[in-house]
């Protein structure tokens, strides 16, 4: 497999939900022994291009599909979900929501990273150039994080 197409399938890794660049980082320094720091920049971009789709149509396709027969349960509930979670959140964050996105997004746990993040976002009706900079920074953060201990852990086993 050519270095290129190497480079295509760890950014189209990091676009995917859940998995992101949690997965796609290790995978690129890992399984394809891509270099730490080009591996690092394909996976922010890729992660960062569903950002703005989401946040801009997710609530709306949510609104839409609320009142449909066979998703309406499931799209109502992640409306109320949504905003439970963001009065939630708001409560406890206060004038620092933007600074809880950025450590929500950053800190790379299960259910956590910039899909949910932003979504999270997009249901609260935050600001759309303050979400986008705190996922950004988020991402970043989280970035560092997982190519940091992947080089650390594929360094010592290889």
């Amino acid at each position: 497999m050519s270095t290129v197409s190497k480079y295509i399938i760890v950014f189209l890794i990091s676009m995917v939900p859940i998995v992101e660049l949690r997965g796609a980082i290790p995978w690129g320094i890992g399984a394809f022994q891509l270099p730490i720091l080009p591996t690092y920049i394909i996976c922010i971009i890729g992660n960062m291009i569903p950002v703005p789709i989401i946040f801009l149509f997710a609530r709306k396709v949510l609104e839409w599909g609320q009142d449909k027969k066979y998703i309406g349960p499931l799209f109502s509930w992640f409306i109320q979900k949504g905003h439970k979670g963001g009065q939630k959140l708001q409560s406890k964050a206060g004038r620092g929501l933007y600074y809880a996105l950025f450590l929500f997004v950053g800190i790379p746990l299960p259910g956590t990273g910039a899909w949910t993040g932003t979504l999270a976002a997009s249901i609260l009706d935050l600001d759309f150039k303050k979400t986008v900079i705190a996922v950004l920074a988020g991402v970043l953060f989280a970035g560092i994080i997982m190519a940091l201990s992947s080089y650390g852990i594929f360094s010592i086993i290889f």
